[in-house]
């Protein structure tokens, strides 16, 4: 009898065993690891878009052409795509790019071969503009949507990397109608998860805005707000330079550069901008703080975007802050300050159902205040950008004041 009843129950046993390896399974990530290069200089391409072709899951490259893209394993037989402006893309199923050391992809630069029989057409750079804003209602979301979001920020202080925060966070909109308030946020933002180094307790830190930086990131779409001059001049200086391709589509490229540099790319297709480039140098604007008057020094923005789904969603947004801080009263160089900023979009949820809350909106206030407790597993599988020489710089820098693991375990 109990032999029979322990036959019995031996495929039982079995049938849970397999089940708890197919759990385990499901659960794990399929990770894809690359450098992508140019074909023709070998050089890294930068901030390259990484995504499955026909998903709402994205990463990009690091500055040295470097990712690691965690994928869902439902996503095996699905095709990975990498693209960026002025390549062809690149699409490989994701099954034969899986466990691949050293994997390196190259990118064809795109040659543009002219017709036989060539139109030529009349639009300046400020029509193009203005075709493409009147355009954004039907190119960007219109309807309530979701995205993941890797939010990071570095400070630095002449030279060295005093501080490093890091932000999982969901982004909920209504839509990309034009605002009543250009410079007030729409989006509503949780965090899901937090990490931080020590430097936050740093004497520098108080030269640096104390408000939430993801938010004013957020703030810098000048798509999604409008923030253009609404002056005539300001479209009569737009000038058009050689088409450019991107995403199987060419592409218009708009450039201003009277008191700043602006570089805009338009989809010729249906005239959505997908990639806007903003870069200044000193101006006037000072602050005063213990003694000292700050100079703004530089400033450079990147807006990108990708298509999903027929719209155009945020991919990410870069922005790199730079301000002098001199004596007041001898107007001495005393120190250098950075701000780097970086928000990827991970995924996008295109027909959200789910909203935020008063309750889980993020505050108004710095990141670096609003305590979460530190998550190993959460991060070890959730897609950033990868770690390069200059995180590694980064990371030096910071483990001064100790591990950078053990900063992140204790301070929350």
């Amino acid at each position: 009898m109990g032999r029979c009843c322990h036959t019995t129950n031996m495929p039982r046993i079995l049938i849970i065993f397999l089940c708890l390896i197919s759990t385990v399974a499901v659960s794990q990530r399929l990770t894809v690891s690359a450098k992508v290069i140019a074909n023709a200089t070998k050089e890294p391409l930068v901030f390259a878009s990484v995504g499955i072709k026909g998903r709402s899951l994205g990463t990009i490259t690091n500055l040295q052409g470097d990712f690691d893209f965690h994928i869902p394993p439902e996503y095996r037989n699905d095709v990975l795509a990498i693209s960026i402006l002025g390549y062809r893309n690149f699409e490989a199923p994701v099954w034969t790019l899986i466990d691949k050391s050293d994997l390196v992809i190259e990118l064809e630069k795109t040659t543009f071969v002219l017709q036989e029989v060539v139109v030529k057409d009349s639009l300046t750079g400020g029509d193009v503009l203005r075709i493409a804003l009147s355009r954004i209602d039907q190119n960007y979301p219109s309807e309530p949507y979701l995205m993941d979001g890797f939010y990071r920020d570095i400070k630095k202080v002449s030279g060295t990397y005093i501080s490093l925060l890091e932000a999982a966070t969901k982004i909920y909109d209504e839509d990309y109608k034009a605002p009543r308030n250009k410079f007030k946020l729409r989006e509503r933002v949780a965090l899901m998860e937090v990490r931080r180094s020590l430097g936050y307790g740093n004497k520098f830190t108080a030269y640096f805005e104390q408000d939430n930086l993801l938010e004013e990131l957020l703030l810098q779409n000048s798509i999604k707000y409008r923030q253009f001059p609404d002056e005539e001049i300001f479209y009569d200086s737009l000038k058009r330079g050689k088409d450019s391709y991107y995403n199987g589509h060419d592409i218009f490229v708009l450039s201003h550069s009277h008191d700043y540099n602006l570089k805009i790319f338009v989809d010729k297709t249906n005239f959505a901008i997908i990639r806007l480039e903003f870069e200044s140098g000193a101006t006037s604007n000072m602050t005063k703080r213990s003694g000292m008057i700050s100079r703004f020094v530089y400033l450079k923005r990147v807006v990108d975007f990708r298509q999903f789904n027929g719209r155009f969603y945020l991919n990410y947004i870069s922005l790199d802050s730079r301000i002098n801080w001199y004596d007041i009263r001898t107007n001495e160089l005393k120190f250098e300050t950075e701000l780097l900023q970086n928000l990827l979009i991970n995924e996008i949820d295109s027909e959200a159902e789910e909203r935020i809350g008063t309750t889980e909106k993020m505050k108004s206030y710095g990141l670096q205040y609003q305590d979460l407790p530190y998550n190993k597993d959460f991060w070890s599988n959730y897609n950033v950008i990868k770690d390069s020489p200059l995180d590694n710089k980064i990371i030096e820098d910071l483990e001064k004041q100790g591990p950078l693991e053990k900063q992140f375990q204790d301070n929350r």
